[in-house]
């Protein structure tokens, strides 16, 4: 059976929205070594290998916005989907103090496998949804860790990522989480603008309005932490959305 690169949940929803999770799974597919990087459980259940409660936070908010949500199904450690084909860190041999074997050695082949088997179907999954609305908004769904390792922690609850190319969303969605009484970093803890990234590839070059939203990955890690923020996010992004538009 092929193992598949994503899975879709509400295709059919009417919404201008659609939520993507480009890092919802730490799976490694079995035609890769077996499975198995070569780096233990612990790691795979690190930030590193995925995003935290990202997918369960994304599912629970894209069907309170009645809108389709995309999730990769692959870990990010595999080839990360959330990166152009041409960038450096699309196959990470050293994530964040922990070095990834099954990746040290691999050559131009087999980033050329990663890549059609995994990284390609996904982002044309989440073309093609991006393109059944003609006015199609995207809402990137993240975690973030509390803290790298020989790092400060981070302080926020919740990052709002935008590009200096499209500020019609993130700075408004910024201030209506502030006034919610979040925790909320603006750029933080990521830049908003990453060249050939998923916001970059099917928001910004197609002129979509999109915010990429981060959670601290400890308020999402449990179903209700998701479904509280699920709620929480529901109650603000239709209005930053409408505000723009006025």
């Amino acid at each position: 059976m092929t193992e598949r690169a994503y899975w879709i949940s509400g295709e059919d929803r009417p919404s201008r929205w659609l939520i993507t999770c480009d890092h919802a799974t730490n799976r490694v597919p079995g035609w890769l070594n077996g499975g198995d990087l070569g780096i233990g459980a612990a790691d795979m259940a690190r930030h590193i290998a995925y995003d935290v409660g990202a997918a369960g936070l994304a599912d629970k908010l894209a069907a309170l916005l009645d809108a389709p949500a995309i999730f990769s199904d692959f870990s990010r450690l595999v080839i990360d989907p959330n990166r152009g084909e041409d960038d450096p860190t699309l196959l990470m041999r050293l994530y964040d103090g922990t070095v990834i074997p099954a990746n040290k050695l691999a050559d131009g082949a087999e980033r050329e496998r990663r890549l059609d088997r995994l990284h390609r179907p996904y982002h044309e999954a989440l073309e093609r949804l991006a393109g059944r609305h003609p006015a199609r908004c995207i809402c990137a769904i993240h975690s973030f860790t509390p803290q790298l390792r020989g790092r400060p922690p981070r302080p926020w609850q919740v990052g709002i990522l935008y590009s200096h190319r499209d500020t019609r969303l993130g700075p408004a969605m910024v201030q209506a989480c502030r006034e919610e009484g979040w925790v909320t970093g603006e750029n933080q803890p990521y830049t908003g603008h990453l060249e050939g990234d998923s916001i970059d590839r099917h928001a910004l070059d197609h002129g979509r309005p999109n915010v990429l939203i981060e959670l601290r990955n400890d308020l999402i890690a449990t179903e209700a932490g998701q479904a509280e923020w699920a709620e929480r996010l529901a109650r603000v992004i239709p209005g930053v959305l409408a505000a723009a538009e006025t």
